[in-house]
């Protein structure tokens, strides 16, 4: 299988190949594998001027034919699955069966979204609560928020993308979006499964474009939603730039897993840890970056994780057996060895890892990290993840908490109060029992707290974002 020479960007539902500028790389070999189409600032006002036109439209549509539509699109991504699969192992360097596991997920998504397109709820009230209120009646529902503009990034530019396209697509909100620009390919192609169905005309515009006219995602105020997932200070920069319209922030985390004593699997524990910190790289933003150990059995357990940490294969993200691929560029791989030497020498063991040979960095194993560390205290997206240890459950929340950030946390434990103890106390979107922080279903919610972000995906809680409830009142005169 190979890529296509060229890719369109979609402009009002239409393919477009207005220039070829983007150049997308394979991320194993940062050798050019596509071209793309860019678009300019004057794209992207013509896409959100169509949003506007189409927005009566979409918000007449009837369920069934927004069910129908987002049916279409799961069927077309089955028959387009290796397709997806193959593109997106070669635009994000993501391990073949990672890959794989991305487009089941987009299916899911948009299964659940056409579930989800024919039960947006409302509500019949009781108005008559005191007497001024006799012979009053209530009901409310929800309607579309209006045209919305989405900005998706690198790392899962399949699922991701969907998480923002589907709901709207279900809610009856056209929308502009933004993909990644070193991982345009996935979103593009959904693009073309979305120009075959009924959509009217201006639903959508897929634009990867340069820092030329991308303001205009943000601040133009014809768009009444930004949807955007990325790192921390991009996204409250745009926050604080997005004036009057309703904002949904997913952004970083620095994730944390405790391991209680009375941990019935350590293997198993040590199996799923190993997958939530160096899967895809670790760059996941509820990847497993800190492992919280309770001190009986500290010892044994590193030394199991250390040796099952070793085995890992590292190369080819095309070979079915690689697990660890490369990082989505040079940069950010050195960016984050920096990190690794600067903890080093500031004291940490480095227990294994810590190799780098241009954006392939071996999975990493840290311990005694000092708190100030940017390791310990930013979001590290690779493959790295530290050790430490604790004696009480209360000081493993409170190790949890010690972060700006907070999407999820996992906690191995067989004793049910300290699971309902880490619901109640831990500041984070979700705890995720007997497995990892990375664990994730794509219709619950999900979102994060403090720097994590604002707002929760998962089709249901997306739709209820790009939705308003509109109240009716009815007073009848009989009385």
């Amino acid at each position: 299988m190979v890529l296509r020479e060229k890719y369109p960007y979609f402009l009002a539902n239409e393919a477009v190949y207005a220039n070829d500028d983007l150049i997308v790389t394979d991320k194993y070999t940062n050798q050019p594998a596509t071209r793309v189409a860019l678009a300019d600032a004057k794209a992207i006002d013509q896409g959100i001027a169509a949003t506007v036109l189409a927005a009566p439209e979409m918000e007449d549509m009837p369920s069934f034919e927004r069910q129908q539509i987002l049916e279409h699109c799961v069927a077309r991504f089955r028959e387009r699955s290796d397709e997806l699969a193959y593109a997106l192992c070669i635009e994000a360097g993501k391990p073949i069966k990672d890959s794989e596991g991305e487009v089941s997920r987009l299916i899911d998504t948009f299964k659940i979204a056409a579930e989800e397109s024919v039960r947006i709820p409302g509500e019949l009230q009781t108005l008559d609560i005191s007497p001024r209120a006799k012979g009053y009646r209530g009901m409310w529902k929800r309607v579309p928020v209006g045209p919305c503009s989405f900005i998706s990034p690198f790392n899962f530019p399949l699922n991701l993308a969907a998480h923002k396209v589907a709901p709207a697509i279900a809610a009856g909100c056209p929308f502009v979006m933004k993909p990644a620009s070193r991982t345009p390919l996935g979103a593009i192609i959904m693009g073309e499964v979305l120009a075959e169905t009924s959509l009217p005309k201006g639903a959508f515009s897929i634009l990867p474009c340069s820092r030329d006219g991308a303001d205009l995602f943000t601040v133009d105020e014809r768009l009444k939603l930004l949807s955007f997932t990325g790192s921390p200070g991009v996204g409250w920069d745009l926050k604080a730039k997005c004036g009057k319209k309703k904002v949904v922030l997913e952004l970083g985390g620095n994730a944390a897993v405790v391991v209680d004593a009375d941990t019935q699997d350590i293997n198993d524990a040590i199996e799923r840890i190993i997958f939530g910190a160096f899967y895809q790289s670790g760059q996941s933003c509820i990847g497993v970056q800190r492992i919280i150990v309770h001190e009986e059995i500290y010892d044994d357990f590193k030394s199991k994780l250390v040796e099952a940490t070793k085995k890992l294969k590292s190369g080819n993200p095309q070979d079915p057996d690689t697990f660890i691929g490369p990082m989505i560029s040079v940069g950010e791989a050195e960016r984050l060895k920096g990190w690794i030497d600067s903890a080093v020498a500031g004291g940490a063991a480095l227990l294994c890892g810590g190799s780098l040979e241009e954006n392939m960095l071996e999975a990493t194993l840290l311990e005694n990290v000092a708190a100030d560390a940017d390791a310990a205290r930013e979001e590290a997206f690779g493959p790295m993840a530290l050790l430490t240890k604790f004696r009480t459950w209360d000081e493993a929340i409170e190790i949890v908490n010690n972060s700006k950030f907070g999407i999820h946390a996992g906690i191995f434990t067989r004793d049910f109060y300290k699971v309902q103890r880490a619901w109640d106390k831990m500041e984070v979107g979700g705890v995720v029992v007997g497995d990892v922080p990375s664990y994730r279903v794509d219709n619950m919610p999900y979102g994060g707290v403090k720097d994590s972000g604002i707002g929760r995906e998962g089709v249901k809680f997306a739709i209820e974002d790009m939705t308003e409830i509109r109240n009716l009142v009815i007073r009848s005169h009989s009385y």
